[in-house]
């Protein structure tokens, strides 16, 4: 080959190079292209009958007064994560992060976000092979986040026909994976003589009921327990990052630099379930274990995130009698701890003129509320006061099915606020202090949170060592489309783990002892003793008080998204997608306009689940 040749071809390729890392490359310019496909298997986009809007199920299942509204499926729903999970202004914001560390990794994100608009295919797919990656930011969905109706409109979430159109298996009979939004889904044209595909639920039809006979769904329907087991909600709560070029999944690097076989555990609530006692144990009293052959005879997901409703009105459509579903109708909460959320949505669209469902929002919080009460108990026992010192001892026990927190880690938390008063009430001493007015948690020498910090395998020239703070800013990053080890995860594990010894479950930088020596399960309980200095003239008895708070975004997260925009240049969304929006984030980054929303909304004062106090004698 002439050398001259040769050279050419080296300029190209270094040219090429260049335009790969130039801004466009990571989203918003000409160059903007991927040829990756960050997301294989299951069913893919272009089908032949769309994702149905709620809308079109609304006529039937939604309550219009009480208790209807807080049973039927579409009211409970539509205040929820899952009905607004495509309109979360924090997930829109990360997204916008990952694009800039992996152009076009948005598409595996919206995969599980925004089914309805990627299953049409109006996220990535088209544009592999050239086309620009705006698409991978969410400017091709149809729509918008205010849409109140969520009829056709892609921002309406994990919807009704989502998930009621999911089956266990592929046309040729593949298995679904349970990770990263890899589900089949049934596109058929027709379901026993009725048009389009089935929905498929947990009822045979007609049924008798103690109240009557439950007629046949106007609708094509199936007989299919697959919606009732973990395995459904796994799919999109066991998620790995793929890697930089390739879908082939980021595997895990240990903190002594060993590059593991096994994919990074971003998120592995699902995991966590399975290998606890909750995933073995009988369901008591559960409608859900009686006569479904194959499915797991355990506390499953939807038993605690779709609670049976024993109210005796209880109905899943307004055709049906009242009463006809006590005890055998789950209703549609879907919550776990994110309670800041739903304040920020309905503070921002809920109103009349937008969403028109503030009462919905209200429903959610609410039952998350709830949710976050019945997760933990706190225990705290006192040492007898010597030397003007008392120890304290304050016991956390994990009573939901999975880590204590779980889920999305960049800005969940969960910690102890330990306060000491005296006889009078006066403040003596306190640990894990949070000004509402700053969002700052102090980081006193006695501090107990239970989080996961993940990071990047030698980054910012620190070598052998995962990293996920700049040492020569100090300032932290979330890159979680980078991220490939973990520094830190003290979660505390469900009851009966057994998976202490799985790289991609066990804990890290922090021991939890086995329930018996040889046991293989690990407790599921904390012990922190605190250290507390008493005055000597301090008039007793002393009380000390241990809360436990939980909080969805700390002021870290928020402020690296922030600043990672401005840093970056990021656009605003109407530059972005050729739009001229006039709400939302239509004239600010998407970034910049959650940490606004993060000011304006009380910079999510942290929710308390549960405490317990203890004091000296008199």
């Amino acid at each position: 080959m002439p050398q001259l040749l040769i050279r050419c071809l080296r300029k190209l390729a270094v040219f090429s190079l260049l335009l790969a890392l130039a801004p466009g490359a990571f989203g918003y310019g000409p160059f903007a292209l991927s040829t990756v496909d960050f997301t294989p298997g299951g069913t893919q986009p272009g089908l032949n009958i769309i994702v149905d809007g709620a809308v079109n199920c609304r006529s039937c299942h939604k309550g219009f007064s009480a208790p209807d509204t807080q049973i039927l499926p579409f009211e409970p729903w539509s205040g929820s994560m899952m009905a607004n999970s495509a309109r979360d202004p924090l997930f829109w914001a990360a997204v916008d992060v990952a694009n800039r560390d992996v152009p076009g990794i948005g598409d595996w994100c919206i995969r599980c976000h925004v089914p309805k608009g990627w299953l049409e295919g109006r996220s990535v797919k088209d544009g592999l092979g050239g086309v620009n990656q705006q698409r991978a930011n969410g400017c091709s969905l149809s729509g918008t986040v205010v849409d109140s109706d969520d009829d056709n409109n892609d921002f309406g979430g994990i919807n009704c026909h989502f998930c009621h159109r999911v089956m266990p298996t592929g046309p040729a009979n593949q298995p679904t994976q349970v990770f990263n939004a890899k589900v089949w889904f049934d596109d058929a044209s027709s379901c026993d003589g009725n048009f389009g595909p089935c929905r498929r639920g947990p009822y045979n039809y007609p049924s008798q009921t103690p109240v009557g006979v439950i007629s046949e769904a106007p609708h094509g329907w199936k007989y299919d327990p697959t919606i009732q087991k973990s395995e459904f909600c796994g799919v999109c709560h066991d998620i790995s990052p793929p890697g930089v070029t390739t879908d082939t999944l980021r595997k895990l690097i240990l903190n002594d630099g060993t590059v593991t076989t096994r994919p990074f555990p971003l998120d592995r609530t699902f995991s966590e379930w399975r290998a606890s006692d909750h995933a073995d144990v009988i369901f008591a009293n559960s409608f859900r274990d009686q006569d479904l052959p194959g499915l797991a005879k355990g506390e499953t997901c939807q038993g605690c995130h779709m609670p049976n409703s024993t109210n005796p009105e209880a109905r899943a459509c307004i055709n049906e009698a009242s009463g006809t579903r006590v005890n055998n109708l789950s209703v549609h909460e879907f919550v776990g701890s994110n309670a800041f959320i739903p304040q920020v949505l309905k503070a921002e669209y809920g109103g009349p003129n937008f969403l028109d469902r503030e009462a919905a929002f209200d429903q959610t919080i609410q039952w998350v509320r709830d949710a976050l009460q019945r997760s933990a108990s706190v225990a705290i026992t006192l040492d007898p006061l010597s030397a003007n010192t008392l120890t304290a001892r304050v016991k956390v026990t994990n009573l939901s099915g999975h880590k204590l927190p779980s889920g999305f880690i960049e800005g969940r938390r969960i910690w102890i606020n330990t306060v000491a008063r005296d006889s009078n009430g006066v403040l003596l001493w306190e640990s894990g202090a949070y000004a509402p007015s700053t969002g700052v948690l102090t980081n006193d020498a006695q501090l107990k949170v239970y989080e996961s910090i993940q990071g990047v395998w030698e980054r910012f020239g620190q070598h052998g060592q995962c990293v996920a703070t700049n040492s020569s800013t100090g300032r932290k990053h979330f890159n979680f489309a980078l991220h490939d080890c973990i520094i830190k995860d003290n979660r505390i594990p469900p009851k009966g783990y057994r998976g202490g010894s799985d790289l991609e479950l066990r804990p890290v930088n922090y021991v939890y002892p086995e329930t018996s020596p040889g046991s293989g399960k690990l407790v599921n309980f904390d012990v922190t003793n605190y250290s507390i200095p008493i005055p000597a003239n301090a008039p007793r008895p002393i009380t000390v008080t241990a809360t436990l708070r939980s909080q969805t975004l700390s002021k870290d997260y928020v402020e690296f998204l922030r600043d990672e925009s401005a840093l970056n240049a990021t656009p605003t969304e109407n530059q972005m997608c050729n739009r001229s929006f006039t709400f939302g984030p239509a004239n600010k980054s998407r970034s910049l306009f959650m940490y606004d929303l993060w000011t304006a909304n009380g910079r999510n004062i942290p929710e308390p689940m549960r405490n317990a106090s203890a004091s000296t004698p008199p």
